[in-house]
């Protein structure tokens, strides 16, 4: 009776654990975005954050949904994927607000220029989501024509975690640029780190595909790069030029 008690009260705990696990990896993704957001509504400057790492993961969720029709996987990653794309997109949409509201430059740049000088530095929010919506239905297109091929699907689901793997590359290369992460948040980039350790752990022991355990480590490395940029430009600031003036209309990579 002891055993069967003791097995009746583990498989419930075992399920809750699951549905938490389930749930962590869902809505753990945009976690650290919380605090960046936060610090660009109460200060209203997004120059310290890369809006390019919204567009690594635009698309990469994308590419990792239409991976989902070749080839079916835990309905947890599925959803974590809706869920960071409508998160990515309240980022961006602050971003932009916040941005154009602080720039002087009154000359109009809209998506349908298609001007790759100004690509992803477009003036309305409604550029970016045509933008997305392009690619969604071009890379739609190419997934529905090609789905019977197994080499596509495999490759596609590749592409989708290598694109996610280089999501701190944008913010790496700007600190990189600027030898400052003045504006980013680190306790963002420590959310990164720890929500992709987990996730990482996640894909090993649950089987996923070898694509999302390989570049999940990759992603671990990233965001140890750019925590080791926080520590060496804290402790060895640039010095400013003299009379260096720094408008508040330049873009963060």
């Amino acid at each position: 009776m002891d055993a069967e008690g003791l097995g009746w009260l583990l498989v419930p705990l075992q399920q809750l654990v699951s549905w938490g696990a389930a749930g962590a990896m869902v809505f753990g993704g945009v976690v650290p975005y919380i605090p960046q957001y936060r610090d660009i509504r109460r200060t209203q400057n997004a120059e310290g954050f890369s809006t390019y790492v919204c567009l690594v993961l635009l698309v990469a969720n994308i590419l990792r949904i239409l991976f989902w029709f070749g080839r079916r996987f835990e309905a947890p990653l599925l959803w974590q994927s809706v869920v960071m794309i409508l998160t990515m997109l309240l980022m961006l949409k602050l971003c932009i607000e916040v941005r154009v509201a602080n720039e002087l430059n009154l000359k109009r740049r809209v998506f349908a220029d298609l001007d790759p000088q100004h690509f992803w530095h477009w003036d309305s929010f409604g550029d970016y989501v045509q933008c997305v919506l392009a690619f969604t239905g071009v890379a739609g297109c190419v997934t529905y024509l090609s789905i019977d091929s197994a080499l596509f699907v495999e490759s596609l689901g590749f592409l989708a975690v290598l694109t996610e793997a280089m999501l701190g590359m944008p913010q790496l290369c700007r600190n990189h640029r600027h030898q400052s992460t003045e504006g980013m948040s680190i306790k963002m980039v420590l959310m990164w780190t720890s929500g992709d350790t987990f996730k990482t752990a996640y894909f090993l022991l649950n089987g996923a595909p070898l694509q999302f355990s390989a570049c999940g480590l990759l992603q671990v490395l990233v965001d140890l790069a750019i925590l080791g940029q926080a520590y060496v430009f804290t402790r060895h600031p640039l010095k400013p030029a003299p009379h260096a003036a720094h408008p508040a209309s330049a873009k963060a990579l």
